[in-house]
């Protein structure tokens, strides 16, 4: 699929997680690499390397094993990487639900 802005991946990308479990891997997954790239600048530096590591195996799993997918950053890892913070930003707000009935789709409701 060719995409010609963000705005116009960001409902394609949001199809991609429609399952709650996928979403939590994300914001796990990214949670943990923001947390080793702090480590990194007080602890030891090498820890930048784990960073992504982390990150992209959490969400690859959730896509693999959780949706049934291929993730999204095997064609578009730009857009991707933009689209995971914006989710990481509406999941920290509660605001993901939310952006997910915007956009026509209904959330899977799941314990965690």
């Amino acid at each position: 699929m060719n995409f010609r802005s963000l705005e116009e991946f960001w409902p394609f990308y949001v199809s991609q997680h429609s399952k709650s479990l996928t979403r939590r891997w994300h914001f796990f997954g990214t949670l943990t690499a923001i947390f080793l790239l702090i480590n990194s600048l007080i602890v030891r530096w090498w820890f930048v390397l784990l960073a992504p590591f982390f990150a992209y195996g959490f969400a690859w799993y959730s896509h693999f094993f959780v949706e049934g997918n291929v993730p999204a950053t095997f064609g578009h890892p730009f857009w991707s990487l933009l689209c995971d913070c914006k989710m990481f930003g509406l999941m920290l707000t509660g605001q993901m639900d939310k952006e997910i009935k915007r956009l026509g789709k209904r959330p899977v409701l799941q314990a965690f």
